[in-house]
């Protein structure tokens, strides 16, 4: 098991993180971290152990072996201090439908013991930030699933968490509701806050995460950039495009069978990648034939592609 000394400086750390439910090992001995102020994506199929290492991070359950230390404080030992650094939104949303928006804010406030004017202004403040101020006095029960998600969050922040973990965040969500929440995560972000996420949705993890860690099997099989994740994938292409039949026939002699040609498109796409060392050959003798290329596209490996190379499954 790892023996790695914790980074000082992170803003989650986990250390040989070991969990097992009878016989059932569900974390095998991982290792986290996470800076102050930036973003890790945490993937792997159902079953990988995702939402029992979130448990384990916000205190909910105990490792078995392993040390955690959230916000410089001792997971186990400093429990209390931890669950008040830390801001949690879980997969199911912890909104009272019986309660106004402003109502479950207020709840919220109550709970961290605030007093009652710094709770009412921190409900308001909220309510704007998250545009639910026209909603606040209506139930919660009457609110899309995207003000819902929205209001969920707000409450996660009255208690003003340095970290906050998001489990699936955005699942069920509609595409614009999804974007918004980005929005709001970006924001957070900026303002110094660290965020550990779990999503199903893998351009999820691409837009929002300094880095992602994959987790397969009870262990972290990958971890680095979105960028250095895709990297690792083979399978990048070039497309070229030609304005008509006789420009791809003549393109194709000059360029050999290699790659894939669609005759109904227009199209040839050869192995590659977008560096100017790739690009500018391949460009130079098609000009020093004379054919015209109309236009040039460049596809790189996804973080789907990376899921599937990794866990030999499409999709989280």
């Amino acid at each position: 098991m790892n023996t790695s000394t914790h980074d000082d400086t992170a803003a989650i750390s986990a250390r040989g993180l070991y969990k097992a439910f009878g016989e059932k090992v569900v974390l095998d001995g991982i290792d986290l971290t996470v800076r102050q102020g930036t973003v890790l994506a945490l993937l792997g199929p159902n079953g990988a152990g995702k939402t029992t290492a979130v448990h384990l991070l916000t205190t909910y359950l105990r490792p078995d072996a392993g040390e955690i230390r959230i916000a410089g404080r001792d997971a186990v030992k400093e429990a209390q201090a931890v669950r008040r650094a830390i801001g949690v939104t879980g997969q199911f949303s912890a909104v009272d439908g019986y309660l106004t928006g402003r109502e479950n804010l207020m709840l919220m406030a109550d709970l961290h013991l605030l007093p009652k004017r710094v709770g009412r202004r921190t409900a308001e403040e909220l309510l704007e930030r998250f545009e639910l101020g026209e909603a606040g006095d209506k139930p919660a029960s009457t609110y899309s699933g995207g003000m819902k998600r929205k209001l969920d969050l707000a409450m996660t922040l009255v208690g003003d968490p340095k970290v906050i973990f998001l489990d699936e965040p955005t699942t069920g969500l509609d595409p614009r509701s999804r974007r918004t929440m980005w929005d709001i995560i970006r924001g957070l972000v900026a303002a110094g806050t660290t965020l550990l996420l779990t999503t199903q949705y893998l351009e999820e993890a691409d837009q929002l995460a300094d880095r992602v860690a994959v987790l397969d099997g009870g262990r972290i099989v990958a971890e680095g950039t979105p960028a250095e994740l895709k990297a690792r994938i083979p399978g990048g292409h070039i497309e070229l495009s030609f304005a008509d039949r006789a420009q791809l026939e003549a393109a194709a002699r000059v360029l050999g069978p290699a790659g894939g040609r669609d005759d109904e498109g227009l199209t040839l796409q050869l192995p590659g990648d977008a560096r100017v060392s790739t690009l500018w050959p391949l460009l130079q003798r098609l000009n020093d034939a004379s054919v015209e290329v109309e236009a040039l596209a460049v596809h790189t490996p996804d973080l789907d592609d990376v899921f599937f190379a990794l866990t030999g499954r499409k999709g989280a």
